[in-house]
């Protein structure tokens, strides 16, 4: 049986600072690296085959300080897949080659564009628009804030790219390991748990804290635990 582990990035600068994010490219707290490490001791016995995270820095610092606790001694490294990157990352040694665990960044995981609300404190915005508009904005299906998302459109990107590039790893029988973000991994589940738009307005999925599947019988079960 393969296993799933979904990670939300730890708190980050400005989710301390109570700050609309989207695709601002902060990084971890203090408090957000110690829950990334919790994260890690947590999911330490479980040898993963792959990882994913998005693009923004506080995904994959989340992703590489928990994996710092793994007891595998296989070695996360992050494949670049372009340029000179690519040709000088080349691994020239078989043995060292099979002990990575390549780690796969990619933008379809990024948080949700937050358009115009990004950098602006979230209580502030809602003396300013009302605390029902902002609400709509961050917890509805279908209501994006100003030239931003709404989960809809997250879920256009995250899910094809789950399908096409990771779930795959799990047919294959292998551990994959994701790190991204509140609203990305929302969607994810969402379309896992066959969730329907009311169900995940009260998805709430919190920062450092892995939540587990296992694929069996061809398809992906919750564990509690």
């Amino acid at each position: 049986m393969a296993k799933l582990v979904l990670i939300r990035h730890g708190e980050s600068v400005w989710n301390q600072k109570n700050v609309f994010t989207g695709w601002v490219d902060v990084p971890l707290s203090s408090n957000g690296i110690k829950e990334a490490l919790n994260a890690g001791e947590e999911i330490s016995a479980t040898e993963f085959d792959v990882v994913f995270t998005s693009l923004q820095i506080r995904a994959i610092e989340t992703a590489m300080i928990a994996l710092a606790q793994n007891k595998s001694s296989k070695t996360p490294t992050v494949i670049h897949d372009e340029g000179k990157m690519k040709d000088w990352t080349t691994i020239y040694n078989p043995e060292m080659e099979k002990s990575v665990i390549p780690v796969y960044r990619d933008w379809h995981l990024n948080e949700r564009y937050y358009g115009e609300l990004q950098g602006k404190n979230k209580a502030e915005t809602a003396k300013e628009y009302g605390d029902e508009q902002v609400h709509q904005w961050r917890r509805s299906y279908d209501c994006p804030p100003p030239k931003g998302e709404c989960l809809k459109d997250t879920a256009g990107r995250t899910i094809p790219f789950f399908e096409e590039s990771i779930f795959p790893h799990l047919k294959a029988g292998e551990n994959v390991l994701v790190s991204a973000h509140g609203n990305s991994l929302r969607s994810i589940v969402m379309f896992i748990e066959n969730l329907t738009k009311e169900q995940v307005l009260g998805l709430e999925i919190p920062t450092g804290k892995p939540i587990y599947y296992e694929y069996k019988n061809g398809k992906l079960e919750k564990e509690n635990k």
